[in-house]
């Protein structure tokens, strides 16, 4: 009895649905039309304003009838069956998909209408609040209000994406196959329909295993539907695919890491509209480069080999305003989309030490400051002892100063350093600096045991850069509708944050990483780049066991590498010459044809300059062996009678 009050009960609020349904449609047929071909209407422009990304923009509309039916029947069959019998919403298939998915207790099937779809298609984001998902409704209901079927099927294969930046049929027939969308076989219109339910996974260049497997679905849904036999099965699973050939992937390859960041930061402005119904198209003006980031796409191909799972991460930012002019996510994208530039955290490694060097000078601490470079056991609070390791075991066993533990990447006189200042100095100036990730504090935070992200450290290290100040890392300058209006436009605010003489006196300190003065009982960390660097850079390495950076700068560009595995697998020793490659070359090809003259610092009033012995930081005179001018602020020059902590015997002793 129960049962059947309860069906009455169902049938009658599906009759009352189904009458407000009609009403509204009705209604909605007198109103305005919705325009749908807006979606995807994404026009993206380069740092002179050319366009390297047109969206549906890029594409002539294409009717369905010069659209091989094969697609036509295979993109029914597989998205929607009953596309031409319901109202936009199949509501039996949606019952369906809940009972399987309570069943399963996971979402194992959706219940999406082609029309549901291109509605969702018709924003410009893919957040799945309860908001969204009834604008999605609404829609859907507008859009089958006020258009036919072939309409709107029409205007959904010419908009929806199938990856690699190809939105519409038109777009992917001839990126994939070189051909017309009339020219498709089935075997080639089976692995296009599959693409679109999750591009970067079904992409049969970056996946073909996987683009298979997803064809043979699409394949026997047609066959299910009676559009073609298990012999068409067979044979068109079978068919060879001939691809375009692979000169039609490298400019894809090349922007598309830059491209994704590109739209995910559009998702954060609050001022742009979030559907294409108030706005037809937008323009973005970015901040690339386009010959930077297709030679940084070359230089990784050349540095890295194939046949590895090896990866890496690159960005160069300008740090007088945090715009980023290059941004690479992975080594190849049509193997792997995930952007690592944007969406990665790592170990960093000694490139935080900067941070702590900057809190030193800071603090009173000069360039000749010392300590001892030693094995050391730190015994902290809570009977605790700390026993940091100078990379293969190499210590000085006498006092060095600051440029010198820069030039090795010293972890003992770090550490000392660190716990002389009190953790509070580092995080102060990192947070300072941009970086906002988790910093904990302990012993070991200037080796580099917290995870930040590539972009934050591109950011932190502009404050040094641009002599001070913090910038917001940023893709996005400006955002345009279709009618001229200008939506977003990005201040480049700055905040002086850091000292502009101890900048300069800490970049000039970085130069010792790559600087033969340092040649002593080691060997600085680049100094394989020293007969091969053109131009003046400051310069840090960070190299855990897992992950390996080098970050360099002048006040010109902030170029920051970083190479390792998805997995943390550990690094082989010939792997961690990669990195320096990649930074080596991408800053020389920026830098071609400028002067040091341009791009390097000069010398504010306040700092001196004096001459010192370059391990020790002791003063010398012009007949001294060793020597190197060192710059000190005014008045802290170091001098014969100069007292130098010395952390073994605890007092003060002469330098």
């Amino acid at each position: 009895m129960k049962i059947k009050s309860l069906i009455r009960l169902l049938s009658k609020l599906a009759l009352i649905f189904f009458i407000l349904l009609s009403s509204l449609i009705v209604y909605l047929k007198l109103a305005p039309k919705l325009e749908i071909n807006n979606a995807n209407n994404v026009i993206l422009y380069d740092s002179n304003d050319i366009a390297f990304f047109e969206g549906s923009q890029s594409k002539q509309w294409v009717s369905l009838n010069n659209i091989s039916p094969f697609l036509i029947d295979a993109t029914i069959a597989t998205e929607d069956k009953n596309f031409y019998k319901h109202h936009g919403f199949d509501f039996l298939r949606i019952l369906k998909a809940l009972y399987v998915n309570i069943k399963n207790g996971a979402t194992m099937q959706g219940a999406s209408t082609i029309t549901q779809q291109y509605a969702k298609n018709l924003f410009l984001s893919f957040d799945k609040t309860w908001k969204r998902k009834f604008d999605e409704a609404w829609y859907t209901i507008r859009i089958e209000a006020n258009y036919s079927k072939d309409e709107i099927l029409e205007g959904y294969l010419n908009t929806i994406n199938y990856g690699h930046g190809q939105y519409g049929i038109a777009n992917a027939s001839k990126y994939y196959f070189n051909k017309e969308p009339s020219e498709l076989t089935l075997a080639e219109a089976a692995i296009l329909t599959g693409i679109p339910k999750a591009p970067s996974n079904y992409s049969p260049l970056i996946n073909y295993d996987l683009s298979k497997e997803r064809q043979l679905i699409v394949l026997n849904a047609l066959k299910n539907n009676n559009k073609i036999s298990e012999e068409d099965v067979n044979k068109a699973y079978n068919e060879e695919l001939v691809f375009s050939n692979e000169e039609n992937y490298e400019e894809a390859t090349s922007l598309m890491y830059y491209q994704d960041a590109v739209m995910d930061e559009l998702e954060t402005i609050p001022s742009i509209p979030k559907s294409y119904e108030n706005i037809k198209e937008l323009k973005i003006y970015t901040n690339l480069n386009i010959d930077m980031q297709k030679e940084l796409e070359k230089n990784i191909k050349n540095t890295l080999p194939d046949d590895s799972d090896i990866q890496t991460s690159v960005v160069m930012m300008n740090p007088n305003t945090g715009g980023i002019v290059a941004l690479i996510g992975g080594k190849d994208y049509l193997k792997s989309s995930y952007n690592r530039a944007t969406d990665s955290m790592r170990q960093v490694g000694s490139t935080m030490k900067p941070y702590l060097y900057y809190a030193a000078l800071e603090n009173g601490f000069t360039s000749s400051s010392t300590f001892t470079s030693e094995r050391t056991t730190f015994n902290l609070e809570n009977q605790q002892s700390y026993s940091p390791r100078n990379y293969n075991e190499i210590y000085g066993n006498k006092p060095i100063n600051m440029a010198t533990a820069i030039a090795y990447s010293e972890n003992i006189y770090a550490i000392k350093t660190h716990l002389f200042l009190g953790s509070e100095a580092l995080i102060n100036v990192a947070r300072r600096a941009g970086i906002t990730a988790k910093l904990e504090d302990i012993p070991s935070l200037p080796l580099g045991t917290n995870e930040i992200s590539i972009i934050e450290m591109a950011a932190g290290y502009s404050a040094f850069a641009n002599e001070g100040y913090k910038v917001t890392p940023h893709l996005i300058e400006k955002v345009v509708d279709s009618t001229g209006k200008v939506l977003y436009e990005n201040n480049n605010n700055k905040e002086l944050v850091l000292n502009s003489s101890l900048t300069f006196i800490l970049n000039n300190l970085l130069t010792s990483t790559y600087d033969s003065d340092y040649i002593d009982y080691n060997y600085p960390t680049a100094i394989s780049l020293a007969p091969k660097l053109t131009h003046k850079f400051a310069l840090k390495s960070g190299t855990t066991n897992s992950d390996n950076w080098n970050i360099g700068y002048n006040k010109d560009i902030v170029c920051a590498v970083w190479i390792g595995y998805d997995d943390n697998q550990s690094l082989k020793t010939s792997e961690y010459k990669y990195a320096q490659n990649i930074w080596f070359n991408a800053v020389e090809y920026y830098e071609k044809g400028k002067k040091d003259i341009d791009t390097w610092y000069t010398k504010p009033k306040n700092v001196s300059i004096a001459l010192v012995d370059p391990i020790s930081g002791k003063p010398v005179d012009e007949t001294a062996e060793k020597k190197k001018f060192m710059y000190f602020i005014k008045g802290t020059e170091p001098s014969a009678v100069e007292q130098t902590f010395n952390e073994k015997e605890n007092y003060s002793s002469p330098s």
